[in-house]
Formats: structure tokens, C-alpha cells, sequence
């Protein structure tokens, strides 16, 4: 997948910080080959040419970027190992900075508030960044997806290598499909959230898979095995067994289903995803097989939308879905490693939005069940705009996700 995004200066010179990845820029830090101060300016003064534009972001912080900049590169001269030393970070919203501590501690510099829905939007498909409605970096006359729709379109577009997002239905792994780039939704109760239902968990958005894992094995430091709160929602989840870690040189095996059971995705769009999942057995990166029974799980439309509504909690038919479907995944899983779907249903919409269709209707399963998941680049549909791979895996297998994302970036790359 070499094409590049429709935007200002889309194809830098490979010598310039913005064309590295999170992981070769604290690398090039932490030796002191750049300084986390010229990185940063150089992330801002892209922001700057093409934000207006792209209106990725809500806020930009330069002042304070370049002042805690100048500190992680004091911090590296007096000895200190940043994992993620000077990398420059979009964090989705207003309410971001709260959630990458951990990251800012590890040495990522937050260079601004990433885009989200606008104040009334029922469809959380759109962005509204300080220029206006955020564009898709492909087609300017789509969305770029959402709610994480500002940092997609701030990794898509080389303004930054990494940015947070949070993801309740979808909300990473639709942008990162629609944008071209990969987005990582953790395992329910994996990291902390403070959402009262527990459908909302933290994940992030990067161009390179190792950029990914970068950000997990930061986050993942306080990770624990509980659930994801005291909601309605809340969902308890295993701990990660010793096959996280490695496919111990095996190849995973994975099941594809282009609708879950009870989906109608669009034929263009389930053609590009099964051929990259197709590409993927062809290339050892994975081994495709069929389930004894194929995997029909209930819509969780009515049960999501159920637990969000305030006041309704866990009804009768919330459990009946959550039951049957916990069921059906658990059966599916104990006879393999990996699920392959399309991330969303349809190509990217309009401005005028999505008509009667959910976005979310092949994502927000995992939500419901507290899966990991993330979503990989699969190549362009008729439209020129990118389509989405998701990759799920059993409780507490966030490893196994990256390592066989990482091995699909070497196929169906570069991204």
C-alpha cells in the first residue's frame, strides 16, 4: 500500500523526523542524534501548513509542546532511557492530556487536542477541528470517521507518528480504517477507564504496527486483569496466558467472516478485505480456516444501544445478546487463534453523513464482549479511499494482535 494521503507536503524527505516512525525517533533521541526540541518544531510547523486544511486538531499547544520538549531532551542528557523520547503526540479532545501519563512519562511530547464530534452529532462519524469539519486526507469530500477523527487524520497525514484515541464502538478502528492506518482498541478492563458502562476503552492510532506496540507496552505497564469499572457494563476479563507473548514460530490460525452473521457490507469493501486476509494465508502471516459452524452473532445494535442509554442498564435483552454472543466467541476462539473481518461496512461518506447505515455494525461486537482488536491498512476501494482489515483475538491476547499485525505490515505494506 504505497499511495500517498491527498495533503499539503504529503511526501516528506525520508530524512526528515516527520517521515520517521515513534520508535526510530526516541531511538534517534535517546542517542542524541536529534533533539526532542527540533522534532517537535518540525510537527508543529506541519500542523501549521496543513491543518487549515485538514482541521485535525481543536487545540494546538506550542509553547508548552516545545517547553516539555526541551525537558525530555534534559531528562536524556542526564542519563534518563525514555522508551518514547521526544515523539510528538496528538491526544483525541480536550480531555486527552488526562489519559497519557503514561505516555508523557515515557517522553512523548502532546503537541495538541485532536478533533472530535461537534456539540448535537448523533452519528459519531464526523470531526470538528478549529477550522471546520475535519476532512478525510484521501478524499476531502468524505469523513475521515470518528470519534477518534482528528488524530486518524493527524497520523494519516505525517503531522504526527502517533496519536490516542478511545473506542466504545468503533471509534479508532473506523477512522484508522478509513484514514489508512492501523488503530489498536485494548481488551476491556486491560487499562483504566472511566466510562460507567465499560464499553469505552483506551487505544491508539499510528502508521507502523511497532509504533502500536510501542504505545501498548508503555500503557500496558499498570495494566490489570479487572474489569473495566463499576458500570452497568462492566465485563471481567482473563488474564494473559503465556501464548501472548509469541506464536512460538506457528502460524496463528484465523477464521474470516465478512458480516459476523448479520451484517450486509458492501461487496466492494468485503472483496478488499478478504483479498488482504487472503494475501496474508498465501504469505504465512497466518493460516485461514473454516469453524465447524460459522460464527452468526446476534446484532449487538439493541443491546449497545441499550447500556447507553442513561438509566436502562443491563435489560433482559442486553443479557440474552451478551450471553449468546460471549457463547458463540468462545466457542469460536477455543478452536482458533485470530477473527478477520471487515472493519466497517461501507467506503467512507460524505459530510452529509451516513444516511441509515452504522458504521459500527461489524466493530461494536467486541465492545459488547470486551475483545482486543485492531484495525490494519487492506488496500483502496473503487472510491480511492482505504479499506480496513480488523484483526480480534481471545481475552488478554493484545501481543498476538501486534505481532501478526506486525508480519501483515510486511505484506500488505508499506503503509
Amino acid at each position: 500500500m504505497t499511495r500517498t494521503p491527498d495533503h499539503p507536503d504529503a511526501d516528506p524527505s525520508p530524512a526528515t523526523p516527520t517521515s520517521l516512525s515513534a520508535e526510530e525517533i526516541a531511538s534517534a533521541v535517546r542517542s542524541r542524534a536529534l533533539r526532542a526540541v527540533d522534532v517537535v518544531a518540525e510537527a508543529l510547523d506541519r500542523i501549521e501548513q496543513a491543518d487549515p486544511v485538514l482541521s485535525a486538531f481543536i487545540e494546538v499547544w506550542a509553547d508548552d509542546a516545545l517547553r516539555r520538549a526541551g525537558e525530555v531532551d534534559a531528562r536524556v542528557e542526564a542519563g534518563e532511557r525514555l522508551p518514547l523520547a521526544g515523539v510528538p503526540i496528538g491526544v483525541k479532545g480536550r480531555r486527552g492530556l488526562g489519559t497519557a501519563g503514561p505516555l508523557l512519562e515515557a517522553g512523548c511530547v502532546a503537541v495538541g487536542a485532536t478533533s472530535v464530534p461537534g456539540p448535537g452529532t448523533v452519528w459519531q462519524t464526523w470531526g470538528l477541528g478549529r477550522h471546520g469539519p475535519t476532512v478525510n486526507p484521501w478524499r476531502h469530500d468524505r469523513t475521515p470517521g470518528g470519534s477518534s477523527a482528528g488524530s486518524a487524520v493527524a497520523v494519516a497525514a505525517g503531522l504526527v507518528p502517533l496519536a490516542t484515541g478511545n473506542d466504545g464502538a468503533g471509534s479508532v478502528r473506523i477512522p484508522a480504517a478509513w484514514c489508512g492506518v492501523v488503530g489498536l482498541k485494548v481488551g476491556n478492563g486491560r487499562l483504566p477507564s472511566s466510562d460507567r458502562t465499560g464499553l469505552m476503552v483506551p487505544g491508539v492510532l499510528t502508521r507502523r504496527v511497532g509504533d502500536a506496540a510501542a504505545y501498548w507496552r508503555v500503557m500496558s505497564g499498570n495494566a490489570t486483569a479487572a474489569g473495566p469499572g463499576a458500570g452497568s457494563g462492566s465485563r471481567s476479563v482473563s488474564a494473559p496466558t503465556s501464548a501472548s507473548a509469541s506464536t512460538s514460530g506457528d502460524q496463528p490460525t484465523a477464521v474470516w467472516s465478512p458480516d459476523l452473521g448479520f451484517d450486509s457490507p458492501d461487496p466492494d469493501v468485503v472483496a478488499v478485505a478478504h483479498a488482504a486476509a487472503l494475501r496474508l494465508d498465501e504469505a504465512g502471516a497466518l493460516r485461514l480456516t473454516r469453524p465447524r459452524t460459522p460464527l452468526r452473532l446476534h446484532d449487538p445494535a439493541p443491546a449497545w444501544l441499550a447500556l447507553r442509554t442513561p438509566g436502562a442498564g443491563s435489560t433482559p435483552e442486553v443479557h440474552r445478546i451478551r450471553a449468546a454472543n460471549d457463547s458463540r466467541l468462545a466457542a469460536l476462539f477455543a478452536g482458533t487463534r485470530l477473527l478477520l473481518t471487515p472493519t466497517a461496512p461501507t467506503a467512507p461518506h460524505g459530510h452529509e453523513g451516513p444516511g441509515e447505515r452504522y458504521s459500527t455494525a461489524l466493530t461494536w461486537a467486541f465492545n459488547l464482549s470486551g475483545h482486543p482488536a485492531i484495525s490494519i491498512p487492506a488496500g483502496f476501494g473503487p472510491d480511492g479511499c482505504p479499506v480496513g482489515l480488523q484483526l480480534v483475538a481471545a481475552h488478554g491476547e493484545e501481543a498476538l494482535l501486534l505481532e501478526v499485525a506486525g508480519a501483515a505490515e510486511g505484506h500488505l505494506g508499506p503503509w
